[in-house]
């Protein structure tokens, strides 16, 4: 059903390519406009999906898919130096980033084949890593956009580093969810 939410999460995927393109150009600002406008129709599909009852099954896969899409382009594209003049992300922490979602794809699948779980909800844990993953691309294209990036710059580089923590935090709280839901499941 494509209802307001979910043309709003198709325009995010559209964005995706635009983004991409900003960033190889080195048009950062460009880019963060892009990335910025991404932010509003995310928090808006949410809000309509709500607000108005118009959530739906296709939009539990698009809204997430929208936004992984997006995440994945920055955090791969901001690793390359060349593209980034002030600051770029250190691979091993893009790297980190992308291995987590894949698990959590990799459990999320196992739990469905083993025991038929339907629903594989994210943590609370999640929802910060997210939003500090966020956060960090958000901090990295603004300190390549100014032209003065010193202190955007410092605290971005924290910021990213501080993403590699919530991310493998996260990531073995999935594994552990997971493991605790397989001998919940077991003992029935």
């Amino acid at each position: 059903m494509l209802n307001i939410p979910n043309l709003l999460s198709l325009l995010r995927m559209g964005l995706v390519p635009l983004f991409v393109i900003a960033l190889t150009r080195g048009e950062m600002g460009k880019a963060l406009a892009i990335f910025f406008v991404a932010g509003v129709t995310d928090a808006l599909d949410g809000f309509v999906a709500r607000f108005w009852g118009q959530q739906t099954t296709l939009g539990t896969f698009l809204d997430p898919a929208a936004d992984k899409l997006l995440m994945t382009a920055g955090y791969v594209v901001l690793t390359i130096e060349h593209l980034t003049p002030v600051l770029s992300i250190p691979l091993w922490v893009s790297i980190m980033v992308i291995a987590r979602d894949v698990l959590i794809v990799i459990i999320a699948a196992a739990m469905y084949a083993a025991q038929e779980v339907k629903t594989f909800p994210p943590m609370f844990l999640s929802k910060v890593t997210t939003a500090v993953q966020v956060l960090a691309l958000g901090l990295v294209l603004l300190a390549n956009t100014l032209v003065e990036a010193g202190m955007v710059s410092r605290v971005a580089e924290w910021v990213v580093y501080s993403v590699a923590v919530f991310t493998v935090a996260s990531g073995v709280g999935y594994l552990v969810r997971a493991g605790k839901m397989d001998r919940e499941g077991q003992g029935a």
